[in-house]
């Protein structure tokens, strides 16, 4: 949403905005790629005129309205896969002290190692039908793995309400059983499951206030999808219906 219409493909590379933290970012995305994570797009260069440069990534990535494949079992175990590869190449590697991490979407308890925080179905890359990359690292900081897999769970399973999720995910998905199968790809400890549902409450309040910090700054593009996607009643529904539910995701991510 934030780069609508500025990012151009030019042959092998794709030329976007650069993000103030640039630098740091580069040089994290070219440190997953030694410790051998290669499903991430390579940094060439930046521009003169504040922009980047980056080697294109082939494959499909989903728009809404989604196509019937983003609601696959086999896409979704997929994401939870390229997630659990991306935490642990992450996690050796570091988060490091000099980069000034975007704190729009961060981990609000911190951590040592930097997540994705916006693995939304379109800044995943497929390929036969499986996730194979990540796009669009511009929100990434630090903070711990259980808030990403949060973060993904929004978009992926997804951890809406239904009247919320119909225009997006026709066909009323079953939440419980996705939220289940997306942490089994992830390949999440018995010990951290109970914790989930409530980190995917906190993740909803962070976006919440990026939105509301987004509308408050007179931001067409955030305001114009507010008043497409039924303003702030919305966001109001989706947070009561993700408290009552909390017991019952529980007692998937747990059976």
């Amino acid at each position: 949403m934030a780069n609508a219409g500025a990012v151009f493909r030019r042959g092998a590379l794709v030329e976007r905005p650069a993000p103030r933290h640039a630098p740091g970012l580069h040089a994290h995305l070219l440190a997953l790629k030694e410790h051998g994570f290669d499903a991430a797009p390579t940094p060439v260069g930046l521009t003169a005129g504040g922009r980047e440069q980056l080697t294109f990534v082939p494959g499909d990535v989903a728009l809404p309205p989604f196509p019937g494949w983003v609601l696959t079992t086999t896409a979704l175990e997929s994401v939870g896969r390229l997630l659990r590869r991306l935490h642990e190449a992450s996690e050796d590697i570091g988060a490091g002290t000099d980069v000034e991490w975007p704190q729009d979407l961060a981990d609000p308890a911190g951590g040592t190692m930097v997540c994705h925080n916006d693995v939304c179905p379109e800044n995943v890359v497929f390929r036969d039908g499986r996730a194979a990359a990540l796009i669009d690292f511009d929100l990434a900081a630090p903070g711990r793995p259980l808030w990403d897999l949060a973060m993904t769970a929004r978009y992926w399973v997804p951890m809406l309400d239904p009247l919320s999720a119909a225009p997006l995910y026709p066909g009323g998905p079953d939440v419980s059983a996705r939220l289940r199968i997306l942490a089994d790809g992830y390949g999440l400890p018995p010990g951290e499951r109970a914790g989930l549902p409530g980190v995917i409450e906190q993740a909803t309040e962070t976006c919440r206030a990026f939105v509301t910090r987004r509308v408050a700054d007179g931001d067409p593009v955030y305001l114009q999808a507010l008043a497409e996607r039924g303003g702030w009643k919305r966001w109001d529904r989706m947070q009561a219906w993700l408290a009552a539910h909390r017991e019952t995701f529980t007692v998937a991510l747990l059976d």
